[in-house]
């Protein structure tokens, strides 16, 4: 059993080499959203003028980086009166362009990871956007609308209804520091790492198994690392085949992605990787309840080809820049923990979060947590009384 307990090593020391930089993700992206209404991202996105994909991508940003959650709520904004495109714009920014991705990112892989999605991710949306302007026909929106007001379940939908931005008048830090703005931050932060936890786990221990059982050597074939000009051509192509195969979504796919470079994968095969969250197959079968076969089959090739389009693009924008790392040395922890600074870093960053899932519980967020996978009527009153 030795083979079993070094992947769950490794697992274990990625889960504490990251730890302090998931927590600081995620209370940023708390301090976000708790100021950031549903009502004004609906009004902002009722077309796909460049002003609403530019809004759809900007609130996106500041929205749920769990990929489940992300696809549900755009749903909800299309049946209220969003656009189509902008909904999809928007689920794609919720997923990709997150705080806590890109400090995930920069930590196992480098800036220049960090940078790189950053980049690719308005490419691919803006790709999105004259892909669908183009070819999107209004029949098949129209028959998308019809299958998502039948509100067949997919997954995380209470999660996805809940509003718990602050509202009243006040300077934005006024709110936020009041003990409104604690409460919805806790519970913003609380519901995150819930929705969040099995995609990291899973993400995890995928990279470790891999990590620990998979020879180097395997993946430098695979990635064709004996040909740079076809390695350059294969990676965006194969990279999103590799995450809809392995079930990882949102940002626990990152350490995946460091085992893939490390093993050879092309820097625009990483990004399309990491784009990939959104199209695998628990996410496809989501699409076919929330829209129907044919706008789930439309979404998942649109969104394949642009992710490797986006992959594309920034492996030739980074390559002219000299910003391609040359040495793979991406973080692959082996199974070992120091008193170093990311123990520090981690006891140090322990102590807020304490201090807001103590909040959480005491302000009533136990009722909200258990309607997370539930009924979007009820979490959406629920998050409204709190």
């Amino acid at each position: 059993m030795g083979w079993f307990w070094h992947a769950l090593a490794i697992a274990g020391a990625m889960t504490w080499e990251i730890l302090w930089a998931l927590i600081l993700g995620f209370v940023l992206s708390a301090v976000v959203q708790a100021v950031v209404r549903r009502a004004t991202v609906i009004r902002l996105l009722g077309n796909d003028s460049p002003r609403a994909i530019s809004a759809a991508t900007g609130l996106g940003m500041a929205s749920s980086s769990c990929s489940y959650a992300a696809v549900a709520l755009a749903r909800s904004l299309f049946r209220k009166g969003a656009d189509f495109t902008a909904a999809m714009a928007f689920e794609i920014a919720s997923t990709n362009l997150v705080i806590e991705l890109g400090i995930l990112l920069a930590l196992l892989m480098g800036w220049q990871f960090t940078a790189a999605e950053f980049v690719g991710g308005p490419i691919m949306i803006v790709l999105i956007a004259v892909l669908y302007r183009v070819f999107l026909r209004r029949r098949l929106v129209a028959d998308a609308l019809r299958q998502a007001d039948r509100a067949v379940a997919g997954s995380m939908e209470g999660h996805a209804a809940m509003d718990m931005s602050i509202g009243g008048d006040g300077s934005f830090w006024r709110r936020l520091g009041s003990a409104r703005g604690f409460t919805a931050v806790s519970h913003i932060f609380v519901m995150e790492w819930a929705a969040i936890w099995r995609d990291i786990a899973v993400g995890l221990l995928v990279t470790g198994a891999l990590a620990a059982w998979v020879p180097m050597d395997f993946w430098e074939s695979f990635f064709l690392t004996d040909h740079p000009v076809l390695a350059g051509l294969w990676g965006p192509i194969v990279g999103p085949i590799v995450a809809v195969v392995s079930f990882v979504c949102s940002i626990g796919n990152v350490p995946l992605a460091a085992v893939l470079w490390n093993g050879g994968i092309s820097f625009g095969g990483v990004v399309s990787f990491i784009f990939a969250d959104l199209i695998i197959l628990p996410i496809i079968n989501i699409y076919r309840k929330y829209y129907g076969w044919r706008t789930a089959l439309f979404v998942t090739g649109t969104f394949y080809v642009t992710m490797v389009a986006a992959g594309y693009a920034v492996e030739l924008i980074f390559g002219a820049l000299g910003l391609v790392p040359e040495e793979r040395n991406a973080q692959v922890i082996e199974p070992h923990i120091s008193w170093n600074y990311t123990t520090w870093l981690n006891l140090a960053f322990l102590v807020p979060a304490a201090a807001l899932v103590v909040r959480f519980l005491t302000t009533g967020g136990l009722p909200m947590l258990r309607m997370m996978g539930g009924s979007p009527q009820d979490s959406g009153e629920q998050a409204h009384r709190h």
